[in-house]
């Protein structure tokens, strides 16, 4: 249909076209305004249009299509422009679109193309028609390529039937084959079975008499190693006892005079400290001395009280480590970490054992040292100081079982003062005669 729109009936520019322009039309018409694009200036171009004039024109027509289209169709002096560089480029198509006689031989889309660009008298019959001519030949060529794709389909359904008749017949002998060969498998099987079967029941009686077998031999296995484990012990009682009788025949006598002697020591030393405490006078005691009095140079009661020390003071340590044949046990780790527990393991001991070389020196008492054995990750490469022991408990046994047995050890009435501050410790050697003493009260009098 073709409406006007205020012009007369031979104005093409008034016609209208009343449908879509068809897809083969419209990417023709794009490629008309692509070509024709290149040749206009940047101010003869539509503001839409502007960006995309530095495209190629394939680049050109892929991306502003739908935006040429509708600035062809909305702007009059952009579709002349395009008109006449269509006009330059095909004079003589242009030239029978003008004269209404379009050439016979162009393709109806080219010349409905043109047409739309040009707008000569009559130019909606040409896309129309150049659509309906599009639509035919498609539909055309979609029944030319149906019919040969039925015929390619007969074709191959014939070649399936016929492959599938002479699979079928393959598929019979060979099942027909399979189920004889099935059978005589079957037959092979059931022997094959009671065979099993009969190896299965010779098999279970064999068993129970290897595992009789086993028990019996296991029991035999279990009492031998029992036996061999008792004699094992018994032997190793024996030669323990044998052992502990020869080291006591061996050393017995040296231990008990060295005791006696210590204890002999420290009763003579403790016996002229206490003379030289009590100022005994050479001759025997005079009537005149019995009566109650203070003499000059003596202590009141008052003067008694006001020397008592506090049991935190290091003076405390100080009196004890005099006493004659003192002995200091110290609780190693205890100390450090109460002192300076920063440090590596490694520094402590040897910054507490620097210091108790020089208390040893300075009071002139015995000095153990007791670190646990259990923390060390190799064995210690340890210089002793001198007039310090350093000992370490063996695995199995920590250092506060091996200060009790120094305690232990040690003589009746000798003095013994242990420094830690763990309680169970302090507690323990209290029991045996020892004299417990804070780690912080050592720590006071080494600094």
């Amino acid at each position: 249909m073709v409406e006007t729109a205020g012009g007369g009936p031979g104005d093409g520019a008034a016609e209208v076209l009343d449908r879509p322009l068809p897809d083969g039309v419209r990417r023709r018409v794009v490629q008309i305004v692509s070509d024709g694009f290149g040749g206009l200036t940047l101010g003869e171009l539509p503001a839409q249009l502007r960006q995309y004039a530095r495209f190629a024109p394939n680049r050109r027509a892929k991306f502003a299509g739908n935006a040429m289209a509708a600035a062809l169709e909305t702007d009059p002096l952009f579709r002349q422009r395009i008109g006449e560089k269509l006009r330059e480029a095909q004079p003589e198509l242009s030239g029978a679109l003008d004269s209404g006689s379009p050439p016979p031989a162009a393709d109806p889309l080219d010349v409905a193309a043109a047409a739309y660009v040009l707008r000569p008298p009559g130019w909606v019959k040409l896309v129309t028609a150049a659509g309906e001519e599009a639509l035919r030949a498609d539909a055309e060529r979609a029944d030319e390529e149906s019919r040969a794709e039925l015929e390619r389909l007969r074709e191959q359904l014939d070649r399936s039937r016929e492959q599938t008749r002479t699979e079928t017949e393959r598929l019979r002998t060979e099942l027909e084959t399979a189920r004889k060969e099935a059978e005589a498998l079957h037959r092979k099987l059931r022997a094959a079975l009671s065979d099993v079967k009969r190896g299965e029941a010779a098999l279970r009686k064999a068993q129970a008499e290897m595992e009789a077998v086993r028990s019996e031999g296991q029991a035999q296995v279990s009492a031998a190693e029992s036996e061999t484990r008792r004699l094992k012990a018994r032997l190793a009682e024996t030669e323990a006892a044998l052992e502990a009788g020869r080291k006591t025949a061996r050393e017995g006598r040296s231990v008990e005079d060295m005791r006696v002697r210590l204890l002999l020591d420290t009763v003579l030393d403790a016996a002229q400290g206490l003379r030289r405490e009590l100022a005994l006078p050479p001759v025997s005691v005079r009537p005149a001395e019995t009566v109650d009095a203070v003499e000059p140079g003596r202590m009141s009661p008052k003067d008694i009280a006001a020397r008592a020390l506090s049991e935190h003071d290091p003076a405390i340590l100080d009196q004890l480590l005099a006493l004659p044949q003192a002995h200091l046990v110290v609780d190693g780790y205890n100390v450090t970490k109460t002192g300076y527990p920063q440090m590596p393991l490694e520094k402590q001991r040897l910054r507490l054992l620097g210091q108790l070389s020089q208390l040893a020196a300075q009071t002139g008492a015995e000095v153990t040292c007791v670190f646990d054995g259990a923390e060390l990750a190799a064995p210690v490469l340890l210089a002793p100081p001198r007039g310090v022991r350093v000992l370490f408990s063996k695995p199995g046994v920590t250092a506060d079982e091996l200060i009790r047995q120094l305690v232990r050890a040690e003589p009746p009435g000798r003095p013994v003062i242990v420094a830690s501050t763990d309680r169970e410790v302090a507690d323990g050697v209290a029991r045996v005669g020892a004299r417990p003493v804070a780690s912080a009260v050592l720590l006071k009098r080494l600094s």
